[in-house]
Formats: structure tokens, C-alpha cells, sequence
């Protein structure tokens, strides 16, 4: 269907149908103008979404630019219902402003222009009300002398924070023309004993955005910030391996992925062994130490420095961050030290505090006296687990911890708490203690 089709089959109508009608003692609008819309709305296609994200954001980059700058400016997103009722204002092909007020939505603000069809676009229309804003004078709230501003002053009133648009197409005396409407909730142009309420307040941007949009929007192009609903009240981001869980503010890694922000790429090659996704690491075979699990190792029984039942526990003499010392620990056919009862716990803290009457703790390179063991906080699990993957059964917390949960994912032995145990960061350097099964077979149980 063309265009000259639809002309001639609408002026047909007008022929044929009286110039007005009365409906219920009212007289209403030229028939053959409703016919023609409605024709016209039948045979040419709306606003698709593609237009729909276009207006948006042309609204927000003029909201964000304006001068003086705003600072409670807010987002505008789009809204379908306010969409319908422009699309139903458009229909009448009138310019005459409706009520501003609407059963579902209370204040609407209304923009709306008419325009010879083919003569300007959307955005070319959405620019020119923008360009009203050269004729405001904020300091005065008032429009400069014989021009008009309302355009301009509801497209930046900063409490409208939805729209939605529409066009239509009207026949007026045989001749084409385009009808464009915005609808904006809240509406604004509220005037005071007849002096218009200025549409924003100045300051830096985002510096008066209310407690519910606390959050500041801002594009690479854009001069200024718009208030929005936060999308990440974490303030914290996942980055491109990981997804953020906003309620718990923690980040579920990809596969290959692991650490508190996703960061680190998980490229280990676990030859007698197998990989641990949540520590990005081997937990080797027995047998077998280093970082993949493949060099072969003995148990070095003949330099532990305690001995609890099975199990031999030795005491480095370096210090290294969290993983570091399970890496140490790991390459010398061990892992760091599991405590599952009150007795290894009792003697590993008499041994410690042994080696500090002893003032054998003398490397300045130490940042505490304390001493890693194989426990660390899973958040994702929000638990704590041995590094083997068992939940613990046994607990020696010091008093009011853990507390860093989140943030200090490793545990120590605490010198300060009579070696019981406290939640550190991970990159704190510490010694560590490393244990060693008599029969490496038992302790290899443990892990399954």
C-alpha cells in the first residue's frame, strides 16, 4: 500500500461521511481526520525498540548536559504504558495540551510538535525543543521575552524520570504532516502564584541525588551525571569472568576463574593429582609435590618437629602469604596443617608458644607471629572448609572471631590468642605449618 492510496481511500471517506458527528450531545473532531489516523496507524509501522532506546538515550545525553549543571538531574527510562497514552494523544492529531492528569498515572508532562511529514525526524524534533533551553534564564526561571521554553523545561525537569513517545501521521487539508508526543511521569512544568518551578537544582552533578537513587549514570560522551536506582549497591564488580549475586554481594566465578573478583585464570595442570576449581590449585596424590603434582617426593619424617599420633607437623622457618605456604607445603609432599580435635590443637598451641619463650621467632621479614594452617572461608558457601574440601568438625576460634569474613578468607594460628584461631588476609605473610602423613594413605582419605 502507498501513500497515495491511502489519501485517496481516507478523502473518500470524508465524502462519504458527514463532516461532524454528535455522540451523546457532544460534537467531536472531523471524522474523516479519525479515519485517516487510523488508516495510517494500520498501514505504518510504530516506534520499535530500536527507536525506543534511541530516544531514551538522546534524553539522557541532553539531561546530562545542561547549563548550569544539574545536581538531582535523574535517568529517564522508558515506559510502554506512558507510550500508549502519547500514542493515543498523537491519534487525535492535535497539538491543544490534554489534562495533566491521568487515572493511572496522576501528573503527566506533555511535549508535543506537528511538522509537515518527511521534514524533520524524531531526534531532530527532541534537539529542537532541547535548543528552547538558549531562551531560558535559570537564574529568573523565566523564558526570555516573546519565546517559548516549556518544551525545554520538561524535557530536563529532573524528577521526570520516565517517557514514553510516539508519532503518527495526520491528513489536514489534503496535506501530509507528522504529530510527535512525549509523555513524562512524574510531569513537570509546576508553577508557584504563577512562576514556574525551576527543573532542577545546580551543583555538581549526582550531588543531591535522593537516598533511592543513590547511584550516578554517566556515558563516555556525557558531561554531567544523571541520579539513578543503583544497579550495583555492591560498589564492586565481578569483571569479565564472573557474575555478581547483588544480595550477597559476592562474585560466582566462571569456570577457570577464581578469586574474590574473578581475577585469576586457573591454567594448572594437575599431572598426579587433581584440580581444585575453588582454590585454583592441585591437591596432589601422594606421593607427589610441586605446584602441578608432578615431581615425586618422600615424607620427610626425620625433620618433623612434632609428632601427634600419625601425623607428623612441621614448623617453617620462612614466612609466605596463604598460598604461598600451601604451594611450600604442597612441594614437599604435605599440605598445610588440618587441627580436627582438641588434642592437635592443644599441643601444636604448647609447641608455638614454646617457640616464642624461646625467642626463636626472630625473622624481621615476619609481619606477625602466626602461623597458617589448611582452613580457609568459602564465599560463595558462606562456610569455612580444610583445603582437602572437608567442613571442619572441630573448631578453635578465638574469642569474637572469625570477623573478616569476605575480606580475610585465611586462617592463623594467633599468637596474641594463645594460638587459637583467627581469620586473616590471605597476602599476609606468616609462617606456616606443614603436615605429613605416616601412612600417607590415611591422611589421603580424608580428602573424599
Amino acid at each position: 500500500f502507498n501513500l497515495c492510496w491511502i489519501r485517496k481511500l481516507s478523502c473518500g471517506l470524508k465524502w462519504s461521511l458527514s463532516a461532524h458527528i454528535y455522540l451523546e450531545g457532544h460534537q467531536q473532531p472531523n471524522f474523516s481526520v479519525t479515519v485517516c489516523s487510523l488508516l495510517f496507524s494500520f498501514f505504518l509501522p510504530g516506534l520499535g525498540l530500536k527507536e525506543h532506546s534511541q530516544i531514551v538515550a538522546q534524553h539522557n545525553r541532553l539531561r546530562s548536559r545542561v547549563q548550569p549543571t544539574a545536581a538531582n538531574m535523574q535517568k529517564m527510562e522508558w515506559n510502554e504504558k506512558l507510550a500508549l497514552v502519547a500514542k493515543e494523544r498523537a491519534a487525535s492529531c492535535h497539538t491543544d495540551v490534554p489534562p495533566q492528569h491521568s487515572s493511572s498515572f496522576g501528573h503527566i508532562g506533555w511535549n508535543a510538535h506537528l511538522s509537515a511529514h518527511g521534514d524533520a525526524s524524531f531526534s531532530d524534533i527532541i534537539d529542537s525543543w532541547f535548543e528552547e533551553g538558549e531562551d531560558f534564564i535559570y537564574s529568573t526561571g523565566k523564558c526570555r521575552e516573546n519565546a517559548s521554553c516549556q518544551h525545554y523545561t520538561q524535557l530536563v525537569w529532573a524528577t521526570s524520570s520516565h517517557v514514553g513517545c510516539a508519532s503518527q501521521l495526520c491528513l489536514r487539508g489534503g496535506d501530509l504532516w507528522e504529530m510527535f508526543v512525549c509523555a513524562y511521569f512524574p510531569g513537570g512544568n509546576w508553577e508557584v502564584n504563577g512562576r514556574l518551578v525551576v527543573p532542577y537544582k545546580t551543583g555538581l552533578y549526582c550531588s543531591l541525588c535522593t537516598s533511592s537513587m543513590s547511584g550516578c549514570f554517566r556515558l563516555w560522551d556525557h558531561v554531567g551525571g544523571l541520579c539513578e536506582i543503583p544497579k550495583n549497591p555492591c560498589r564492586m564488580s565481578c569483571g569479565q569472568h564472573g557474575h555478581l549475586n547483588v544480595s550477597s554481594c559476592k562474585c560466582r566465578c566462571d569456570p577457570g576463574f577464581t578469586g574474590r573478583l574473578c581475577q585469576v585464570r586457573c591454567s594448572v595442570q594437575c599431572v598426579h593429582g587433581r584440580f581444585k576449581e575453588e582454590e585454583c590449585s592441585c591437591v596432589c596424590d601422594v606421593g607427589f609435590g610441586g605446584a602441578e603434582c608432578a615431581e615425586k617426593v618422600q615424607f620427610p619424617f626425620h625433620s618433623c618437629d612434632v609428632m601427634v599420633d600419625d601425623d607428623c607437623f612441621m614448623v617453617s622457618s620462612e614466612a609466605d602469604t596463604y598460598y604461598g605456604a600451601k604451594s611450600r607445603c604442597q612441594e614437599r609432599g604435605g599440605i598445610l596443617a588440618h587441627i580436627h580435635n582438641q588434642k592437635v590443637q592443644d599441643i601444636l598451641a604448647f609447641y608455638l608458644s614454646q617457640l616464642e619463650t624461646n625467642n626463636e621467632v626472630t625473622n624481621t621479614d615476619f609481619e606477625t607471629r602466626n602461623f597458617w594452617i589448611g582452613l580457609t572461608y568459602k564465599p560463595l558457601k558462606d562456610l569455612f572448609r580444610w583445603d582437602t574440601g572437608e567442613n571442619p568438625r572441630f573448631s578453635s576460634f578465638a574469642f569474637g572471631q572469625p570477623d573478616n569474613q569476605g575480606f580475610g578468607n585465611c586462617v592463623e594460628l594467633q599468637a596474641s590468642s594463645a594460638f587459637n584461631w583467627n581469620d586473616q588476609r590471605c597476602k599476609t605473610h606468616n609462617r606456616y605449618i606443614c603436615q605429613h602423613g605416616e601412612s600417607p594413605s590415611m591422611w589421603w582419605l580424608h580428602f573424599f
